[in-house]
């Protein structure tokens, strides 16, 4: 193997100097994220065809896939409104038609030539009359045609103008150059392979590209022969080693230390009407501990719904108030910070702490006013969504960033909010909460940089909520279970989640649900919350409710998170089959937080498809959010559940998490050994996988 100490190799080979390469190529190619020539190589086939052997016609069957030498013996255009061409060939066992819907005149000379030799690959189809092909892959051959390959062939994920036949041609001119210009040098030393019988790279890469027809192909196809296995290992370890960087980047970088005297959060718990739990509390002493330091805090605090992640971000702020400084709080909805900011105000109002609740539909004078109070101090705690970091707003003394549901914010985002509170090299405190909990696999990958709390315990007195999933064709039997909840004194939503992609559509159907019930509920009071409500509007109808002034309170899913009415005991979701798991879970943490036993119904629109099915299930059957996460990455992949499709954040192209969680152990492993032993091995390896991307990991 390469010397791991070897010195990094010169500029990478970019794709244009390939043969055949030009400025619109390259541009299809950068669209698949190929700008060079090792970018090349990394771009592995998704699936093989087997084109080592010939088929005679006689023997071949609708559904396969087969190659095929056989003779034109006649072709035709046909057909009125749409041409198609038919060429016949024969290989002495049979005839078969080739069916081309699009083709043009010089195609149709060079390839249909009665007596013309050729050599086909396609699927097998039954047409009108006999066996077709449609659009096979074909070329002419001679009487001294060549050997069929020994090779099974590549078929790579591709994109629109850009055919296959092109990637497999770029690829086998990046191969002949692997050796000679170093393209992908091993900078994983020996010692570190062979414990987890590891290939050295470019003998892994030779076979992913160019498999012997003997290969095991469900190995390659299901990602799980040594070769594949190789790079995702090296994925991986790349991911780790960016995470661990980033981690040391920042705990050098300085931070206003936050010890504070305790007052204002003594006061505070002596206040509030409920104890802490053991776990919340375990979880503030962590806290204490990394904002007592001069280097910033860097804490994932993961609680299930309801777990009471709130009160702990008002004891964080505490803190840092104790000290002179400033903290702000981001949430993704104005209706997430409007809950945050009102207990936020509640609890430490009293306390004399100032609370202030920044959203992009203040203006005017009212606005001017709270930024000067801002800028210069007066104003210790900002609460609010995006509009936190817009150009115009300042911090006098930003020590602790707070941000709620992180992963719905694009990366961009949560940099611009740390970059607020930068004052020369120091930088503030941040505090990540989510109430989607991560499963153990996807945290290891996406979130090594960061220390991890999780308040693994629910407030005393909460019972589970009791989930039954119903066709909406039972409609008047939820009806009449709304009309006994709210008679017994207790409350209820209804939710309508989003039909089509559209807020106004999705505001229509909420209304229209409002009127139906009301016709169908004349006796309850019902209210209506929607996305496209004024704030003061809807901050009032909520409020109406969490007085108990509505019996039923019909919404679109902008009460998925932080709203609190511990009276609500009945929650129906409509449409419950189009949502995620995660979405679901938090949508039926609206109920179930008060004393009294708590259900949810999810309503669906028969028939169901079996992934929905099996997400509804997961449903019924827990309320345990961590068990939710782990079954949400089975049935939809780390990218939807980090979110990550969305924000813009790295995605990985080789490794699968779900599939590849059994390497994380050993890239962590391996990980801690090369920045040890082998330091100067690191940045290509991040280089290679990751580049500009890893800075994403700072936020």
């Amino acid at each position: 193997m390469a010397n791991p100490a070897r010195p990094l190799p010169t500029e990478p080979v970019p794709v244009t100097a390939l043969k055949g390469v030009g400025p619109r190529l390259a541009e299809r190619l950068q669209r698949l994220g190929i700008r060079t020539a090792e970018d090349v190589l990394l771009h592995l086939p998704t699936r093989y065809q087997d084109r080592t052997r010939l088929t005679p016609i006689a023997r071949l069957q609708a559904g396969d896939e087969a190659q095929i030498e056989a003779e034109v013996v006649g072709s035709e255009v046909a057909g009125r409104s749409r041409r198609f061409l038919l060429c016949h060939v024969a290989d002495g066992t049979g005839v078969l038609t080739l069916r081309f819907f699009h083709f043009s005149p010089a195609q149709q000379q060079w390839l249909c030539q009665t007596g013309a030799r050729l050599r086909c690959f396609g699927e097998v189809r039954q047409g009108q009359t006999a066996l077709e092909m449609i659009h096979p892959e074909c070329r002419r051959i001679g009487t001294d045609a060549p050997p069929v390959t020994d090779r099974l062939t590549p078929v790579y994920p591709t994109t629109a103008g850009l055919q296959q036949f092109t990637l497999r041609n770029l690829a086998e001119q990046a191969l002949a150059q692997l050796d000679e210009f170093s393209l992908l040098p091993e900078w994983l030393p020996s010692a570190l392979r062979t414990p987890f019988q590891l290939p050295p790279i470019p003998e892994a890469v030779r076979l992913l590209h160019q498999p012997p027809a003997d290969t095991a192909l469900a190995e390659l196809e299901s990602g799980r022969h040594p070769a594949r296995r190789r790079l995702a290992f090296e994925e991986l370890l790349a991911h780790q080693l960016s995470l661990r960087r980033l981690r040391e980047r920042m705990r050098r970088q300085a931070a206003p230390p936050l010890a504070g005297n305790g007052g204002l959060r003594r006061r505070l718990r002596e206040r509030l009407p409920f104890s802490l739990t053991a776990a919340q509390q375990r979880v503030l002493e962590d806290i204490d501990a990394d904002l007592s330091q001069p280097r910033p805090m860097l804490r994932l605090l993961q609680g299930d719904v309801g777990s009471g992640k709130t009160v702990v971000a008002a004891f964080a702020a505490l803190q840092a108030v104790e000290t002179g400084a400033q903290a702000a709080l981001m949430a993704p909805t104005e209706l997430l910070a409007e809950q945050h900011y009102r207990n936020f105000h509640h609890w430490l109002g009293e306390l004399g702490v100032e609370v202030a609740w920044l959203t992009g539909r203040l203006v005017g004078k009212a606005r001017r006013r709270l930024l000067e109070r801002l800028a210069a101090g007066d104003i210790h705690i900002a609460v609010g969504t995006h509009a936190l970091f817009q150009e115009d707003v300042a911090f006098a003394a930003l020590a602790l960033a707070i941000v709620d549901e992180q992963h719905r914010f694009g990366v961009h985002q949560r940099l611009a909010l740390r970059e607020k509170g930068r004052q020369g090299d120091s930088c503030p405190h941040q505090l990540i909460m989510t109430a989607t909990p991560i499963p153990r696999t996807l945290a290891m990958s996406a979130y090594a940089d960061l220390d991890t709390s999780v308040i693994d315990e629910l407030p005393p007195g909460r019972l589970p909520v009791k989930t039954v999933v119903v066709p909406d064709n039972r409609r008047e039997e939820v009806a009449a279970r709304i009309r006994q909840a709210c008679r017994s004194g207790r409350q209820a939503y209804w939710v309508c989640p989003l039909i089509e992609e559209s807020e106004v559509l999705q505001c229509q159907a909420a209304a229209v649900t409002a009127e139906r019930l009301t016709e169908l509920l004349p006796e309850l009071r019902i209210g209506l919350v929607h996305g496209r409500l004024p704030p003061n509007v809807k901050e009032a109808v909520m409020a109406t409710f969490k007085r108990g002034e509505f019996d039923l309170l019909v919404a679109t899913t902008v009460i998925e998170v932080g709203v609190d009415v511990p009276n609500a005991s009945l929650m129906i979701i409509e449409n419950a089959e189009r949502l995620g798991l995660a979405q679901l879970h938090q949508l039926r943490g609206r109920v179930g937080r008060g004393a009294a036993a708590s259900s949810c119904v999810l309503l669906y629109r028969p028939p169901l498809s079996d992934v929905a099915y099996r997400r509804l299930a997961v449903l019924r059957e827990s309320c345990d959010g961590f068990e939710i996460a782990r079954r949400d990455l089975e049935l939809r992949g780390p990218g939807e559940v980090l979110g990550t499709r969305q924000t813009g954040e790295q995605t990985l192209r080789v490794a699968d998490l779900l599939r590849d969680q059994d390497l994380l152990d050993a890239a962590r492993y391996t990980a801690d050994r090369l920045l040890r032993d082998h330091p100067t091995c690191v940045e290509p390896l991040i280089r290679r996988w990751i580049g500009s991307g890893a800075r994403y990991g700072e936020v």
